[in-house]
């Protein structure tokens, strides 16, 4: 009956950027507030909400991979964004733990519906050639709309921290179904059965990956600097709007607006991110392992230096700044850690060994939310933000020891052939 509704493939991926950036970027300026203030969460509750979500999605990921795989792309993603909107309109209505934590295994399933199955549709409708560039273009797209989230949650919320949540999870639903009226789908072909995802895949796939980096000891040190970016990350993510809350008052603007004061928090650290990017490209050589590892040695280090600063800092300016760093260093290593991994790597190993990367990155958070939340449940928000930077510089030992492979790979390069 909405045949004749279809439109173009490329429309509609801008579509799905563009209005996911903004309805997401309404509910996260607000989810950790919503959580510490209105649901009145504890240290120990938030991190275990962090922690079902990983699980949710780990568990997920699998079947629902197979929904996408063997039957449907286009399904898969319209089930996804309608189960993610519904994921966060439990949480926005019910603002209880046990609610929360029902919510997070169902966004976490939705997710798991959407993640690589928009990417697989829209390569499958206008080629890979032309969806990387459409990436690109897409990502700027949804940067912009992401601020036009923050500004519509700072207006939605004014007078209702959970307006945001339940505004931006109805949007997301209305994706769904708008999706469901619009989207084409003439590219699809089941994937065989050898190529798709499952447990013995995923397991296949992961030894792939390991065998590709044990030939690489460079590789190896990544692996476990991987590991320990997952397990800090989680206690960072949960408790940073707790604490400032919990330890200082917050200046009034805009009004008597919480909102208004971290989407200005999160909008200042888009645009310090950004710059941070461009400086970072400007002087980071991505040609050389060696350049890059030195840039994640000062980047990890920093961060966990501004972690036990902003745990620690009795001002409220300071803690603002230090958050700011931390935010956009996170950013910075992102493009760092996926350019270092990518160095010297045989294309037939490149996307397995990513692959496996992603899957270190979540078994981390698994592991790193349990340990923090019983510094939460013994001490405080505080311990568990200290906890969270000091478990992050086991990673300054592998960088060096990556670095110093680096450099051997070099002279290695360098020593003439027989």
């Amino acid at each position: 009956m909405f045949s004749n509704l279809k439109l173009n493939a490329r429309t509609v991926y801008i579509f799905i950027e563009f209005s996911a950036s903004v309805f997401f970027a309404m509910m996260f300026t607000v989810t950790s507030l919503y959580e510490a203030t209105v649901a009145g969460l504890t240290p120990v509750q938030l991190i275990l909400v962090g922690t079902t979500l990983e699980i949710s999605a780990f568990v997920f990921e699998v079947p629902t991979g197979i929904v996408a795989d063997v039957y449907s792309r286009r399904s898969s993603i319209i089930i996804g964004y309608i189960l993610m909107g519904l994921g966060f309109l439990i949480e926005g209505l019910f603002p209880s733990f046990l609610p929360i934590l029902l919510a997070q295994v169902v966004w976490g399933l939705g997710y798991t519906f959407t993640s690589g199955a928009t990417q697989a549709w829209i390569s499958d409708e206008i080629g890979e050639d032309d969806a990387n560039k459409l990436f690109i273009r897409a990502t700027q797209i949804g940067l912009f709309a992401s601020l036009i989230g923050m500004g519509l949650a700072t207006l939605v919320g004014a007078n209702n921290v959970a307006l945001p949540l339940q505004f931006g999870a109805l949007g997301v639903i209305l994706i769904g179904v708008t999706l469901a009226v619009i989207m084409p789908e003439t590219g699809f072909h089941p994937t065989p059965r050898e190529d798709r995802t499952t447990w013995g895949h995923m397991w296949h796939t992961f030894k792939q990956g390991v065998d590709a980096v044990r030939a690489k000891p460079r590789l190896m040190n990544i692996v476990f600097i991987g590991l320990f970016y997952g397990i800090y990350s989680e206690g960072f993510d949960r408790l940073w709007v707790k604490h400032l809350l919990d330890t200082f008052e917050l200046p009034v603007i805009f009004g008597n607006n919480q909102v208004a004061f971290f989407a200005a928090l999160r909008v200042a650290g888009t645009i310090i991110t950004i710059l941070a990017v461009r400086f970072v490209a400007k002087r980071v050589d991505s040609t050389s392992p060696l350049a890059i590892g030195r840039a994640v040695l000062i980047v990890t280090a920093g961060i966990s230096v501004a972690m036990l600063g902003f745990a620690l800092s009795p001002f409220l300016i300071l803690s603002l700044g230090l958050y700011l760093v931390i935010d956009a260093l996170r950013d910075v290593h992102i493009p760092l850690q996926t350019a270092w991994v990518n160095q010297k790597l045989d294309s037939n190993v490149r996307a397995t060994v990513h692959s496996m990367f992603g899957q270190v990155d979540a078994v981390g958070q698994m592991l790193g939310g349990p340990i923090v939340a019983v510094v939460a449940a013994v001490g405080s928000a505080v311990a568990s933000l200290v906890t969270s930077g000091l478990l992050l510089t086991p990673a300054l030992f592998f960088i060096r020891r990556a670095n110093a492979q680096s450099v051997s790979e070099a002279d290695g390069e360098m020593v003439p052939a027989d």
